[in-house]
């Protein structure tokens, strides 16, 4: 019952994300966009990057809200320390690895190793 109590508050806080913060959600969708082939981001790095330096969780809600659309790489964000905590939003628990594997993106462990694949959005 917990569970689903907690399921619906994050249904309805995410809706009055996206509702209230559609040009954020818009930038993170347009850096995105933009992270090459074969390097990864933080959600962190993100939020630095559109200058809201503690909004990674905010970018993780605007990540989510894509987990359909195949036209934006997705399995490039990561967390900080390299871990795939969006794997979850993928139709197996490996595809987003899979996904990076194929591009090329080495893994040390569980993690991807971020000092070769780590991509600054402002550069």
């Amino acid at each position: 019952m917990l569970n689903y109590i907690y399921s619906i508050r994050q249904e309805f806080i995410f809706k009055m994300a996206k509702n209230e913060n559609k040009d954020f959600f818009r930038r993170v969708f347009e850096v995105v966009r933009r992270i090459p082939c074969g390097k990864v981001t933080t959600y962190g790095a993100i939020g630095n990057y559109l200058g809201l330096k503690s909004s990674a969780r905010m970018v993780g809600w605007a990540v989510n809200s894509l987990k359909y659309e195949m036209d934006y790489p997705c399995h490039r964000v990561v967390n900080r320390n390299g871990e795939l905590t969006g794997k979850m939003h993928f139709a197996s628990p490996s595809q987003m690895r899979e996904l990076l594997e194929a591009e090329g993106i080495e893994f040390l462990d569980e993690r991807v190793n971020m000092k070769l694949h780590f991509w600054e959005p402002s550069q």
